[in-house]
């Protein structure tokens, strides 16, 4: 048993917040302000947060703090999930782009025409085509030879790189990405972290 496994873990910390720096700075910033521009007009709308897996748990996070911004906000696959209308907002992340249930759910959401926003790795990914927007937040670095099918492939696999197994750069980037869309949205709708206390639960 390593003596190191302690030292070894830090170092494995900040190789990792490395990457994701690295990673979320390539991100379009054109394609973060539409975002925005996005969740802002449909305040009162309904949202409706969409991923499968891993990226289904950072949707979750993300739309809890939503929320707690006051955003009519679900998460698909939840009892109480309303009927999602013309106009309101669908919100879906998949790093390839291709998961079925993202996608079917997506297919279904653009017949009623709600709008979509797709947070991905692909932007001619299945789920990119289909979305009013994108953004394009890349997971592993992989070259164009290997393809999505290869990517896919070796996640299920468990090939990787060090630092940065299976689909874990997209979705940690995914995280401190959304979670910084909150701070700007706090800031342009004026609301204080009091006023987020006010909605967080207080039954737990």
């Amino acid at each position: 048993m390593s003596k190191h496994r302690g030292l070894e873990v830090k170092s494995s910390v900040f190789g990792l917040l490395t990457l994701i720096t690295q990673n979320v700075s390539q991100v379009d910033e054109g394609q973060i302000d539409k975002c925005i521009d996005m969740v802002m007009a449909h305040r009162d709308s309904q949202i409706l947060v969409i991923g499968a897996g891993r990226s289904g748990l950072v949707g979750r996070a993300f739309a809890l703090r939503l929320l707690h911004l006051g955003y009519k906000v679900h998460v698909l696959g939840d009892t109480i999930v309303p009927s999602i209308m013309a106009n309101d907002l669908v919100i879906a992340i998949s790093g390839s782009g291709t998961t079925k249930l993202v996608t079917a759910a997506v297919e279904a959401a653009k017949k009623i025409e709600a709008r979509v926003i797709a947070l991905t790795s692909f932007k001619d990914s299945p789920l990119a085509l289909l979305a009013d927007h994108v953004v394009q937040v890349k997971g592993r670095i992989i070259s164009k030879e290997e393809g999505r099918q290869d990517y896919f492939a070796r996640q299920i696999l468990g090939l990787h790189e060090p630092l940065a197994p299976l689909g874990t750069l997209f979705e940690d980037s995914c995280m401190i990405l959304v979670d910084a869309m909150i701070s700007v949205l706090m800031d342009e709708m004026q609301l204080s972290e009091e006023h987020l206390a006010k909605l967080h639960a207080n039954i737990e």
